[in-house]
């Protein structure tokens, strides 16, 4: 500061000074007046970042096993998962949360087709050929007859003057009437090719009222009653299969749920050869699970025995830490689904998981494997994104306890931990500036002592040197 460097180039140049670094001793004065108060600020300070860490490692470590149990309930394979004989012909898909049984039989008599249709064959795709409005009108074409539809309405396209094969392609493309259009550069010249949508109900045809003057849309324009027949290249119809035997149609190949639990989406017709659905048993991948489940579980309940250590513990006295271990010494025996019938499982126990008495989780695969052996469809309907079963479970128990505003879970312990470090940063932030002010004042006194006291030294000086002049032997 200005006045300690005034005060210490004064005393320089009286050529005094009491010889102690004045600057030095306030500093350890103001040191040592707050330092009783600032080791216990940061010895708390310590602690609380250690449980802070404690409980984020926690926190993080069950949102983790949720996600990670979210994401394979997901991908289905612990359920029974439908497997077709002949890939070629269909596959099917597990309906998320069903849980089917049995063997289906398939033959697939006809896919579901879109209708395609062609105009007559013009000199190139730049021709132009007139002008007007195209109206698309949908529904069933059957026996040489249109059964008009409504929903959806007709769509009209107005086609501009000049426009050539190729524009009106692009016009009816624009319009995303559920029609697409192309020009087709056949051995016979440029055709208009128009395709709807798969299935019987999405057949359509096309209408052409003309500009004056500038004819030559009515070419383009089709209708079965009088149009010309070869003109329908593909007609729409809807896929026709049998399974177990019962005829089933369907206005797409993708078939929703032709039998509770499975979707099927068909590829080939296979008229005479028949293939089979059946589920595969998910028993080897369920005990795969319960394994790699048991030692997640372990993972977390050894760092929550470290942190609750009486004796070493950073949140031995935390309640939110205390409550988690409270929860997962339950987990194993927690129901999982409560409308269970009979002696179908219910419990994590029953899949063979059992709780040590030191916290930590063991797996009995003598029990689980009973289980899958007694109820291997009881057991795999634990095992979904619903609002029951094992994910439903850990998944409320990880929320439950990671909650910041529940004040008795983990996550409300995090917060009051964070709050009370808070608190101790700012005490200790306080004490630095109230040592430093203590510090500053004691440099002040000290700098006008030392001053004194140089002067002092030096009049001290000045007087002994009088004395040994008088008391010098005089010749």
């Amino acid at each position: 500061m200005v006045t300690t460097s005034a005060s210490a180039s004064l005393v320089t140049a009286l050529g005094g000074g009491s010889g102690i670094d004045m600057a030095a001793l306030a500093a350890n004065l103001a040191t040592a007046q707050f330092a009783a108060k600032t080791d216990r600020l940061t010895a708390r300070s310590e602690l609380l970042d250690r449980q802070i860490s404690a409980a984020g490692d926690l926190k993080s470590q069950l949102l983790q096993l949720s996600s990670a149990l979210g994401e394979r309930m997901r991908s289905g394979d612990l359920s029974p998962q439908p497997q077709v004989a002949n890939p070629a012909v269909a596959s099917a898909a597990l309906v998320p949360g069903a849980n089917p049984s049995g063997s289906y039989s398939l033959e697939v008599l006809a896919l579901a087709s879109a209708q395609t249709l062609t105009s007559p064959p013009l000199a190139s795709a730049a021709a132009p050929v007139g002008s007007g409005t195209l109206t698309l009108r949908f529904g069933t074409v059957a026996g040489g007859a249109f059964t008009e539809a409504n929903p959806p309405a007709p769509v009209a396209i107005a086609i501009p003057s000049g426009a050539t094969l190729a524009e009106v392609a692009a016009a009816i493309n624009a319009a995303d009437a559920g029609v697409s259009a192309y020009v087709a550069n056949a051995a016979d010249g440029a055709r208009l090719v128009l395709k709807g949508a798969d299935g019987a109900a999405n057949g359509f045809i096309l209408e052409a009222v003309e500009t004056p003057g500038e004819e030559g849309l009515a070419a383009v324009a089709w209708n079965p009653a009088n149009g010309d027949p070869a003109r329908l290249l593909g007609p729409a119809a809807d896929a026709r299969f049998k399974l177990d035997g019962l005829e089933m149609t369907s206005p797409g190949n993708a078939v929703i749920q032709p039998a509770p639990g499975f979707d099927l989406t068909l590829r080939a017709a296979n008229v005479g050869a028949l293939t089979r659905i059946s589920f595969a048993d998910p028993a080897s991948a369920i005990t795969g699970f319960m394994q790699d489940f048991t030692t997640a579980l372990n993972e977390i309940a050894t760092t929550l025995n470290a942190a609750v250590n009486p004796l070493t513990g950073d949140l031995a006295r935390d309640s939110g830490a205390r409550g988690l271990r409270q929860a997962l010494t339950r987990l194993a025996g927690t129901m999982l689904t409560p409308n269970a019938s009979g002696d179908a499982p219910r419990t994590l126990a029953d899949l063979g998981l059992a709780t040590e008495r030191d916290g930590t989780f063991r797996l009995d695969p003598a029990r689980l494997a009973a289980t899958l052996q007694r109820d291997p469809e009881g057991a795999a309907a634990l095992f979904t994104t619903g609002l029951y079963g094992v994910y439903a479970t850990v998944e409320g128990l990880a929320r439950k306890s990671t909650t910041l505003a529940n004040p008795g879970s983990l996550g409300g312990s995090i917060t009051r931990i964070t709050a009370q470090q808070g608190a101790v940063k700012e005490a200790l932030a306080s004490i630095t500036e109230q040592q430093e002010e203590l510090r500053a004042s004691l440099s002040r006194r000290f700098a006008v002592a030392d001053v004194r006291v140089g002067a002092a030294k030096s009049t001290l000086s000045f007087l002994q040197a009088q004395i040994d002049a008088w008391n010098a032997p005089r010749s």
